[in-house]
């Protein structure tokens, strides 16, 4: 699968990956709908560095459709509700 991080670029990722990116994207689900900064923060931290030192990353060059985008780091608590709610980033 194809992840973006953005403002860090795309990575190349094994689906076997996938369960693990799943349940911290649920965690964050949990701490955005609890008003948890701290603990959102830190699993968001997670969740990119996973992605980070699992991927491979692509050439910025190469243009490839994303099949999830995961939003920077300093994305605020507030501006992720928009975001982490429902299901999400990851369906299922």
């Amino acid at each position: 699968m194809i992840i973006r991080i953005l403002g860090e670029g795309q990575f190349r990722l094994d689906d076997e990956y996938l369960d693990r990116l799943n349940k911290i994207d649920n965690e964050l689900v949990k701490h955005v709908s609890n008003g948890n900064s701290a603990g959102f923060r830190r699993d968001l931290t997670r969740l990119i560095s996973t992605v980070k030192e699992q991927g491979e990353p692509l050439d910025p060059v190469e243009i490839i459709s994303s099949d999830i985008i995961i939003p920077s780091g300093d994305l605020s608590i507030e501006e992720a509700k928009r975001v982490f709610c429902g299901e999400g980033l990851i369906k299922g």
